[in-house]
């Protein structure tokens, strides 16, 4: 069985769970989510803990989704409670990167400014010019935008030019050297 799946899961106040026809809903302050469980997987709602439990053992691979599930219904309890954002540094010389309604505009060497419109559920923000903030209650949908804001501009390993994330540390190459 696995180790995590068996876990219970903690609802902190103000958020409820509901689970009907294979689908698990999370209600919280910050918003709603629900996602599709496979049907050898249940899920059993208490007072304010989740648990779930294997209702097919002869399934090969019931135990990689216990584990999988439990970490997935974890991470939705926690976005709708507290939210989750990702961090990105902008880094050159003139890059810089503003938010302009639901748009982040990009200048990263380009000709043109590169503009990202941000997914329904995700919030853009710029503390500095070179930093921005992807935040949203759904991990994944965080994951996936940061990743693609990353992907427009990568880092080059001589200078460290691009776009990174804040806790990524980049191994600059070596420059090429003065003859004798």
């Amino acid at each position: 069985m696995s180790r995590i799946g068996k876990k219970p899961i903690t609802l902190p106040a103000g958020v409820t769970v509901s689970f009907n026809d294979g689908e698990v809903t999370v209600k919280g302050p910050k918003g709603t989510l629900s996602r599709y469980v496979d049907k050898t997987i249940g899920v059993n709602i208490e007072a304010n803990t989740v648990t779930l439990v294997i209702l097919d053992e002869n399934d090969k691979n019931v135990q990689a989704m216990h584990g999988l599930y439990r970490a997935l219904i974890a991470n939705m309890v926690k976005g709708v409670s507290e939210g989750f954002s990702r961090n990105l540094v902008v880094n050159g010389v003139g890059y810089k990167a503003a938010v302009a309604g639901d748009k982040l505009v990009l200048n990263i060497g380009y000709s043109h400014p590169v503009e990202v419109v941000a997914p329904k559920g995700i919030t853009f923000a710029c503390p500095s010019q070179t930093e921005v903030v992807v935040s949203g209650i759904d991990k994944e949908l965080v994951g996936q935008t940061a990743a693609d804001i990353k992907a427009k501009r990568p880092v080059e390993p001589y200078h460290a030019y691009g776009v990174r994330y804040k806790e990524e540390t980049v191994t600059l190459k070596e420059g090429k050297k003065a003859g004798k």
